[in-house]
């Protein structure tokens, strides 16, 4: 009986044994054919790891893409228009900061502001033709003298120092200014650089008729007759006061030509004191003027147009009638001046103070700049010169020393791109090699003159 059951058990083993093999079987297979995906740990993750199914998805996106660099095309479009008033404000609220720094990183902005930074600080929106980069800059200079000399040293030298332009200096000079000023150029020898000089006596005649009270005498009456004096095919021409110091290149002073229209052909800074408004002391009585006047010791000279208008018969028949009553000039050429455009009005452009602050006893040229940074000419026309009362005279002295004692060899440097020439002046042709230099002295300058 025992022996039965046993069997039994063994049958009943063996039939559950031959049952579960294969389930177990199945189930190995079965679970191995599943993949178990990671859990995403951030939305991030999802996006980056979702791929992107289906052609209709693909379209969309490439639809949304498109979009956006149309609406991107027609913002540039809006950007590169110019503004039609000040005021007037961008598209999708851009404003005038978010204006320049796109078109600065698109690489289509013109650098309009730097161009006009160049011709001026004016606030006009008028946008001034560049001076042409080897364009000569003519200049025209009345130089009598020691004194005159020494103080025509120190403008030159100023201009030389900025200037990026070629440029041509008319001097009138009597024998003593010129052959201190021709041992200069001689020693310098700056390049780009060409110097005429013209006989201030063979002009003493044309003014020597007009009495003058003025401290600079008859050498200050000869910028009446520029006109004639100088070369009939030379057209413009900037006239400028032997006590004079310039802080930024000529050429921008050279581009205001520009400016000028209809029939205008004096480029002239409106004085800064109130001389012609003939209430500095009782029984002041100055010669005729518009409201302020206007200071000469800047000018802008249209010669060509000047001389179609018969600008020598126009200043004589002027001064002839004033000194009927006036007897004589009190500030020279500038009277006359000012005589002629209180009658023609029209002729004068009058040009920013910055371009001839005046230092005179009398002067309100701190209303014309709100920084010395803005200044542009300096003209020391009183007779105190260096020692003016001004509030920021120790600025404007310190210009006007470090250019005294500046080192005129050190302007001797090529302009890149413009052709040398050599002064016509010059009697000994340009050295290529160092020489040998005789130190001598002149009208309290050391000149160094070649062996």
């Amino acid at each position: 009986m025992l022996g039965m059951c046993r069997g039994r058990r063994k049958f009943l083993a063996a039939s559950l044994a031959l049952l579960f093999i294969p389930a177990l079987t199945w189930l190995y297979l079965s679970v191995g054919s599943f993949q178990v995906k990671p859990l995403p740990l951030s939305p991030l993750e999802v996006q980056s790891s979702t791929p992107v199914g289906g052609a209709g998805e693909r379209q969309a996106l490439e639809l949304r893409v498109r979009a956006v660099e149309e609406e991107n095309r027609a913002l540039r479009r809006e950007l590169s228009r110019p503004p039609r008033s000040p005021s007037a404000r961008l598209p999708h609220g851009d404003h005038r900061g978010n204006q320049s720094r796109t078109h600065s990183e698109e690489g289509t902005g013109d650098n309009e502001g730097q161009k006009a930074a160049a011709v001026g600080n004016s606030s006009d929106c008028v946008q001034l033709p560049v001076v042409d980069k080897c364009e000569t800059i003519h200049v025209a200079i009345v130089c009598a003298g020691y004194n005159a000399s020494r103080d025509v040293v120190t403008l030159v030298k100023s201009v030389l120092f900025h200037r990026r332009n070629p440029l041509h200096f008319h001097f009138i000079t009597d024998s003593i200014a010129q052959q201190i000023l021709s041992s200069l150029f001689h020693t310098w020898m700056v390049p780009a650089v060409k110097v005429d000089f013209y006989d201030a006596d063979e002009l003493k005649s044309e003014v020597s008729w007009i009495p003058n009270k003025h401290y600079s005498g008859i050498y200050g009456l000869m910028k009446l007759v520029l006109t004639k004096t100088l070369p009939s095919d030379l057209q413009r021409v900037i006239v400028l006061d032997t006590d004079i110091t310039f802080a930024t290149d000529i050429a921008e002073l050279w581009a205001v030509f520009h400016k000028f229209k209809g029939q205008q052909v004096l480029g002239l800074v409106e004085n800064q004191s109130d001389w012609y408004l003939g209430n500095l002391w009782k029984n002041h009585r100055p010669w005729p003027a518009l409201s302020r006047g206007f200071n000469t010791g800047v000018i802008l000279l249209l010669l060509d147009r000047l001389r179609k208008l018969r600008w020598e018969q126009m200043w004589r028949l002027t001064a002839e009638r004033e000194l009927m009553s006036m007897l004589s000039t009190s500030l020279a050429d500038q009277d006359i001046f000012n005589a002629v455009i209180k009658q023609n009005p029209f002729l004068v452009h009058q040009l920013p103070c910055f371009w001839n602050v005046q230092l005179s006893d009398h002067t309100r040229s701190e209303k014309c700049y709100k920084d010395v940074s803005d200044l542009k000419v300096i003209h020391w026309n009183s007779p105190k010169k260096l020692r003016v009362k001004n509030k920021h005279v120790e600025f404007f002295r310190n210009l006007y020393l470090t250019f005294l004692e500046y080192d005129g060899n050190l302007l001797r440097r090529e302009l890149f791109g413009c052709p040398s020439e050599a002064d016509h002046n010059m009697t000994t042709p340009k050295p290529r090699a160092p020489l040998c230099y005789l130190k001598i002295y002149q009208a309290g300058y050391l000149i160094y003159v070649p062996r």
